[in-house]
């Protein structure tokens, strides 16, 4: 199944923010919806964004199409919907450039955006299988954070991808799913996923993960990125660094599996990256409180990076 589509003139979506209790297929058919469902993390995952910054422009240049004043502001919403993953941009930005050749010039160019996060997603599973056997040996026990798998980029997915790989070669030798605050992306979301694949697995509160390290239960740190920064500093969701400080003390691999779609070379380092607040209203509703939705991971704490081209070591 794929968890973003144009379907019949519309984008559907799975529904992120009610797994794992229900599965739920949205319709979007217009500028507002999509713009919705990205701000209220119904579609999330930087592959996925992407291709949801693709949709929205070719639903404005269907609706919007002899008034370009109101064309460029529906296409700047979907671009700002979410400030911190490079995907959404670049997929807007991408697809807005077919915009003088015409709707269907852009819809087939959102489609070939769709099309191409599907095919890396099967290439990093595969070169990250690889990866991993070599790093750790045979059946390693991993350790992700946040979500990573087909809801995160249509299909299979980017860290979660090779997880996957993993079992279905019969190679894997554990997961342990940080459960992600603030929105446990990792306990609804992952998984559900893992669940989904027979792939037994335990969940874990983010603060244990270095613990869990120390104590020789983790292998290797595998997690995804919603931007690579020029400087090799990846930014992804909160509690990232963390997890990169614990693999450094434990002596183990810390590998980032992302597409090269999430490489932004326009960005020098994390501290040029708009780091999104999701609010205090998600954690604590009787305080003021503090709720960055990523972290900065340094180059130097990473051990590689996966995209669907290469191994960046």
């Amino acid at each position: 199944m794929r968890t973003i589509d144009w379907v019949d003139g519309a984008v559907e979506i799975i529904d992120q923010t009610v797994l794992p209790k229900e599965v739920r297929v949205l319709r979007l058919h217009t500028v507002p919806e999509l713009v919705a469902a990205i701000q209220s993390l119904a579609v999330r995952g930087a592959p996925a964004l992407g291709v949801a910054g693709a949709f929205g422009v070719a639903l404005a240049a269907r609706v919007h199409a002899d008034d370009p004043q109101a064309l460029a502001a529906a296409i700047a919403r979907v671009e700002t919907a979410r400030p911190t993953a490079v995907n959404l941009a670049r997929g807007v930005r991408r697809a807005a450039a077919l915009l003088p050749r015409g709707p269907e010039a852009v819809l087939a160019e959102a489609c070939a955006i769709r099309d191409e996060e599907v095919t890396a997603s099967r290439a990093m599973a595969a070169r990250g299988a690889d990866l991993m056997v070599e790093l750790c040996g045979n059946r390693p026990r991993l350790l992700t954070h946040c979500n990573t798998g087909g809801l995160a980029a249509v299909t299979l997915g980017t860290a979660l991808g090779v997880v996957f790989e993993l079992h279905r070669r019969g190679t894997l030798g554990g997961v342990i799913a940080s459960e992600t605050r603030p929105l446990l992306q990792g306990a609804r979301l992952t998984s559900w996923e893992l669940s989904q694949w027979g792939i037994e697995h335990r969940v874990a509160v983010d603060s244990a993960g270095p613990f869990l390290m120390a104590r020789g239960e983790v292998d290797a740190v595998i997690l995804g990125a919603d931007r690579i920064c020029a400087n090799g500093d990846v930014i992804n969701k909160i509690g990232t660094y963390a997890h990169a400080l614990g693999a450094r003390r434990a002596g183990i691999p810390f590998v980032v599996v992302a597409p090269e779609s999430t490489v932004d070379v326009d960005t020098p380092s994390g501290d040029a990256v708009p780091i999104e607040d999701r609010g205090a209203a998600e954690i604590t509703p009787w305080s003021d409180a503090v709720n960055p939705a990523f972290d900065v991971t340094p180059r130097d704490l990473v051990t590689a990076i996966v995209t669907d081209q290469r191994v960046i070591r």
